[in-house]
């Protein structure tokens, strides 16, 4: 199987709460997007192989191998898979490239594999390789709570995006263990974000620690409203055509790269895998 893995963006995200395991509680919007990452799986006898690809990760790191891993034992004659990675997606730039990946591995492998476990059984396993990965085998944009694992299916607008990644690696942990962190924010309703309300709460802390997501925003807001996707170090900004986006893409510093894509209704991925409508 040949698949292409989508990266996210969240419109929107705030923390209500910090749970006593650590982990926060939390009010996001998933943003599937045309930016992909491109994996392919070929069915072996037996042993688990990254053949190509995601070389700055280590394998034991790597979240394609562990989610191959963690669904190997569903297989009752342990089926191997040899895997080829082209990367596209920013590593450490909020789009979520790894749990993308991550869920196209646990899909591709349910199918390859004929394991016939569901979607809601796949986001279960996925969960333990990160709290994104049941967004990308959910398959659509969501309204999520929780870590991000109590997904609402949401039309969202058909829309252009210029991404700028400022070349920078922004660390998730270093964010979320901020004590300027805003973790007590109240909850707001789908109708609410609909309306215009929302922030991402992580920005200010990912501005301040890093200055260069503060420059790249404000010289994106030139153009349109800019905003950082998830814990950075990404940004960026929606144009209702794909000929603007491109335009302020041309304009972009040599010192950051560009990316436009146009937003999703739906994974391929999942609806590869499962058949669906």
């Amino acid at each position: 199987m040949h698949l292409k893995s989508p990266a996210k963006l969240n419109l929107m995200l705030h923390i209500t709460s910090q749970r006593e395991d650590g982990y926060h509680n939390l009010q996001t919007v998933f943003q599937l997007i045309g930016l992909y990452d491109e994996l392919t799986f070929n069915k072996t006898a037996q042993g688990i192989n990254r053949i190509s690809g995601n070389q700055q990760v280590a394998e034991q790191d790597d979240l394609v191998i562990k989610a191959a891993t963690l669904l190997q034992p569903y297989s009752a004659k342990k089926q191997g898979v040899d895997i080829s990675i082209t990367k596209n997606i920013p590593i450490g730039g909020g789009l979520g490239g790894g749990s993308s990946n991550a869920a196209t591995t646990l899909m591709a492998l349910n199918h390859l594999w004929k394991l016939n476990l569901s979607k809601t059984e796949l986001q279960q396993i996925g969960l333990q390789l990160g709290a994104d990965v049941p967004l990308f085998i959910f398959g659509q944009n969501a309204w999520a709570e929780g870590v991000g694992e109590e997904l609402t299916a949401l039309n969202l607008p058909e829309s252009w995006f210029l991404i700028i990644h400022p070349q920078i690696f922004v660390s998730t942990e270093q964010i979320f263990s901020s004590k300027y962190l805003t973790r007590d924010c109240h909850p707001i309703t789908i109708r609410a974000f609909l309306e215009g309300s929302g922030i991402n709460v992580c920005q200010k802390v990912a501005c301040e620690l890093y200055p260069e997501i503060q420059n790249s925003l404000n010289w994106l807001n030139q153009f349109s409203a800019a905003r950082m996707t998830g814990t950075g170090a990404c940004i960026f900004a929606i144009f209702d055509s794909v000929e603007k986006a491109n335009n302020v893409k041309s304009q972009i510093p040599e010192k950051w790269t560009g990316f436009v894509a146009k937003g999703l209704n739906s994974n391929p991925v999942t609806t590869a895998c499962f058949n669906t409508d």
